[in-house]
């Protein structure tokens, strides 16, 4: 099991590139990962927390791409699409064709799993990259957009999968413990300045001074290996935990505002980390490589730890 802390490639400056990511793509496929997991919410929590909107209708728009498109084109729910993709893959052919490829990326997008339908799209040639066999054009153009875009789950996940004849990644984020903000605007005032003053500490700063300077470095040679062997250091978790977690569960609200926070964030690292599990427990052998957030890494090690049958890789040989 391997955990690659990672920067949000969204944030990054504009002096990053895609192909800069070449030297740690290398790296990982060195490593010969034969499950990929990424930080996005499975189509099917996207699905069943469609159904609570009171708590959960901001978590959805943030969070969950919309598969009504999808579903349309191909016929199918959530749901259903989820298990026509598992029955696909479990007869999934030595030598697939385009059109199969094509078909189970229309079916992984109505299952609202759309870096899977991108790895299915990756591994076409350039010229079978077209519209058919479930996908119309306005799906094609969706997933043409989408892997385009900045982000290390399309940008790592996805474009490993596909160079390592991976047939797709696994969603394991979770936010069934998000809440809705309340009612009162003074209480969500309270909180937001409660936690914005726990986060004004030395380890903070110490740590925007860090991701600047990396940033800033994008450019160079070596410059995004320089940041990821920055983000997976061991001293990286701690000094994390006490910028951010740390200095909330000591902020003296009356309401105890910091301690609510910690609480959500250890519920949701245990519920990503029971989705690898559930993963690994399903294919035994499995070496997975989870790319995760970097504030995330010390959290998904502690779990994974524990944890009888994980075997956890050091990131630090890896990405020499």
């Amino acid at each position: 099991m391997l955990v690659l802390g990672s920067t949000h490639l969204s944030g990054a400056s504009q002096d990053f590139k895609p192909p800069m990511l070449v030297p740690l793509l290398d790296r990982l496929a060195a490593w010969h990962p034969t499950a990929i997991a990424t930080e996005d919410m499975s189509g099917l929590q996207c699905d069943a927390l469609r159904r609570y909107p009171s708590r959960y209708a901001e978590t959805v728009q943030t969070y969950c791409a919309d598969p009504t498109a999808a579903g349309q084109a191909t016929g199918l729910d959530v749901p259903a699409a989820n298990a026509e993709a598992e029955r696909l893959l479990a007869a999934w052919p030595a030598a697939p064709k385009a059109t199969d490829r094509r078909h189970l990326a229309a079916i992984f997008m109505a299952a609202g799993e759309r870096n899977s339908a991108l790895v299915q799209w990756l591994r076409l040639t350039q010229a079978e990259r077209h519209a058919g066999d479930g996908l119309n054009d306005d799906l094609v153009a969706a997933l043409t957009k989408f892997g385009n875009g900045r982000n290390e789950s399309t940008l790592i996940g996805a474009a490993l999968a596909a160079r390592l004849g991976l047939e797709r990644v696994w969603s394991v984020d979770d936010h069934s413990a998000d809440t809705a903000d309340g009612p009162d605007p003074a209480e969500r005032k309270a909180y937001g300045d409660a936690i914005a003053k726990a986060w004004n500490n030395p380890s903070a700063h110490e740590r925007q001074i860090d991701d600047a300077r990396l940033d800033a470095g994008l450019a160079k040679p070596d410059g995004v290996l320089t940041m990821y062997r920055a983000l997976n250091a061991p001293t990286l978790p701690m000094l994390a935990f006490h910028a951010d977690f740390g200095a909330a569960l000591v902020e003296p609200s009356p309401q105890q505002f910091g301690r609510n926070y910690v609480g959500y964030w250890e519920t949701r690292n245990l519920r990503m980390v029971a989705n690898i599990r559930d993963v690994l427990g399903r294919y035994p052998g499995t070496r997975m490589l989870a790319i995760v957030g970097a504030s995330h890494k010390g959290y998904y090690e502690a779990y994974l730890n524990q944890m009888h049958d994980v075997r956890l890789a050091d990131a630090e040989n890896v990405l020499r």
